[in-house]
């Protein structure tokens, strides 16, 4: 059973607009090594473990991620809150508020929209490693 209190665990109160720090975060958010790609990670592997208390220990982790996730999510909005549109666009951020408003997306910092296959890219770097 879940409680929801609408609060983060770890506020997050940015005082300053910066919309280029904001482009450079949102890969945590949506990147191929962000919050997104690592719950769904965590939240996959749990169907092959061998054991129960393997998978709660990975449901825990991929649910923590998420949390992550909100937090990171509260930063790039809390970045980009007041920016003009010359800041927004001066950051490299115009097309992607273009698209997406005011809203936070899950992509790189390079514009690359989230992506399943971050997952088979990861492990590929892993394997190699």
């Amino acid at each position: 059973m879940w409680t929801y209190n609408k609060i983060l665990e770890y506020p997050v109160n940015i005082k300053c607009t910066d919309p280029r720090l904001a482009k450079v975060i949102i890969s945590q958010y949506g990147g191929p090594d962000g919050e997104l790609a690592a719950s769904l990670r965590y939240l996959s592997q749990r169907f092959g473990m061998p054991d129960e208390k393997a998978k709660a220990i990975l449901n825990d982790i991929g649910t923590e991620e998420l949390a992550h996730l909100e937090m990171v999510g509260a930063i790039v909005h809390q970045l980009t809150k007041n920016a003009s549109i010359e800041e927004i666009e001066a950051a490299g951020l115009g097309p992607y508020y273009t698209d997406h408003g005011v809203d936070v997306y899950p992509q790189s910092a390079g514009g690359t929209p989230f992506t399943a296959s971050y997952d088979a890219v990861l492990v590929r770097r892993m394997l190699k490693a």
